[in-house]
């Protein structure tokens, strides 16, 4: 004991050269060279060397923190963070940077700060080669190439691989959001995601991208531009091998397989796979026509419709058919049209056999057995057994004449009557009198 007050330490490591001053210490050392971790986690089964360490260690998977701060009540599982902690509420940084003179209130702290002006990395990890600056960084890593979660929520039973991904979950719980933003009052549980938001006010983007210069508000969506270049896709599908950018791009992918269409409407109840496919479809309900043209007025549920619209208008078909050379306004056009070539007729009638190449037309067929005509008309209740009737026939009372003459400009609300008319600019005469051979347009 006496050894205590003379600071004498009489124990030597002879593997380092280290000094202690009793010999349980040394012994105690001496199993860092040997590798020796006797005391193992039974939650995650982490290695201690003494048994005290694991004690500790076990605490975060129990949730026990013992060790409370008296000035603001917060709470630790270990005594020394306690103290780390209590500098908080002291001003006093006496731990400084020899290199730039910025004052740290924890000598670990300082470490950090050190490594990053030397550069170095060290710590390499041997699965992916991924260096570090710091080991404690290499031993947090590691865990991305595990399917180890040994830190589970309390409330929900949710599993997460990282103490403090299991942290911020457990404030959605509690419905903390202490930090808000002082321009739009926008609510944040955690501080660092207050601060990425007011660079959205701010304007600034401190992260830029060296290859193209491209500037961002957040480091993470620098990271996830960066595959642009290196073209890195490193979330792959497990059923069709299909690889991605973006796990949310993953997710949205699985639901394809899977079937789930988790985004329904409440007015309907359809389902959807996708958001955006939810909002267009809202629309129906709403009447909101968001997209118009600049022509004719006429307005649109998505820009795709309104671009393919304007081709009426120029006239423009950039969609050709490879077997007769007709050409079309929309890619689906086309596609419907293939069919025309193929002798293939796979949906049949129940009724009376009839066979159909499209599955639409079988499900217009059908209304005439059932005599459904499920299409109405919003002015004079006019029903129809198809869509596309109920379109054309909206035209008597809007007046709207979608079909025009090249040659004189005519409307037309059909484009078969334009059809028709354009014999009359050609000469054409499609039929002949079988008696006197006189031709007609």
């Amino acid at each position: 004991h006496m050894m205590v007050h003379k600071q004498e330490k009489t124990f030597t490591c002879e593997e380092c050269g280290k000094n202690f001053k009793r010999h349980l210490q040394l012994t105690v050392h001496l199993k860092i060279h040997r590798g020796e971790k006797p005391y193992g986690c039974d939650f995650c089964g982490k290695g201690f060397i003494v048994n005290s360490a694991l004690q500790a260690h076990k605490r975060l998977h129990l949730g026990e923190k013992p060790f409370g701060c008296d000035v603001c009540g917060k709470t630790f599982h270990l005594r020394r963070i306690l103290k780390m902690h209590m500098k908080v509420h002291s001003a006093e940084k006496p731990f400084h940077c020899t290199l730039c003179e910025k004052r740290f209130k924890c000598p670990y702290i300082l470490k950090k700060h050190v490594s990053l002006h030397s550069g170095l990395k060290p710590f390499v990890c041997g699965v992916c080669s991924k260096a570090f600056s710091q080991e404690e960084t290499l031993k947090t890593h590691m865990v991305v190439h595990t399917t180890e979660k040994p830190f589970p929520c309390d409330i929900c039973g949710k599993s997460f691989k990282y103490m403090s991904y299991a942290r911020k979950h457990k404030l959605f719980h509690s419905g903390e959001s202490g930090h808000s933003c002082d321009i739009c009052g926008k609510t944040f549980i955690l501080k660092p995601a207050l601060k990425a938001h007011m660079r959205s006010h701010t304007g600034e983007k401190p992260f830029s991208c060296e290859d193209c210069g491209r500037q961002f508000h957040v480091k993470a969506n620098l990271k996830q531009h960066m595959r642009v270049h290196t073209g890195e896709r490193p979330f792959a599908c497990d059923v069709c091998s299909k690889t991605f950018s973006r796990k949310t791009h993953l997710t949205v992918h699985t639901r394809i397989h899977s079937g789930e269409k988790p985004f329904f409407c409440n007015i309907c109840e359809e389902k959807f796979r996708f958001q955006h496919n939810l909002k267009t479809h809202m629309r129906v309900h709403t009447g909101e026509r968001p997209y118009s043209c600049d022509l004719c007025g006429k307005g649109f549920l998505v820009k795709s419709l309104l671009h393919t619209h304007m081709r009426l208008h120029t006239g423009e078909r950039p969609f050709a058919c490879d077997d007769c050379g007709k050409r079309f306004r929309a890619k689906t056009n086309l596609k419907t049209h293939m069919k025309v070539h193929s002798r293939d007729k796979p949906f049949s009638c129940d009724v009376c056999g009839t066979k159909f190449k499209r599955k639409e037309n079988l499900k217009s067929h059908m209304c005439v057995h059932t005599g459904e005509k499920p299409f109405i008309c919003g002015v004079c209740s006019k029903g129809f057994h198809r869509h596309g009737d109920l379109k054309r026939h909206m035209r008597v009372h809007t007046g709207e004449k979608p079909f025009i003459c090249t040659v004189c400009s005519k409307g037309f609300s059909q484009q078969i009557h334009l059809k028709s008319h354009m014999l009359v600019h050609t000469g054409e005469k499609l039929f002949i009198c079988s008696f006197c051979s006189k031709g007609f347009s």
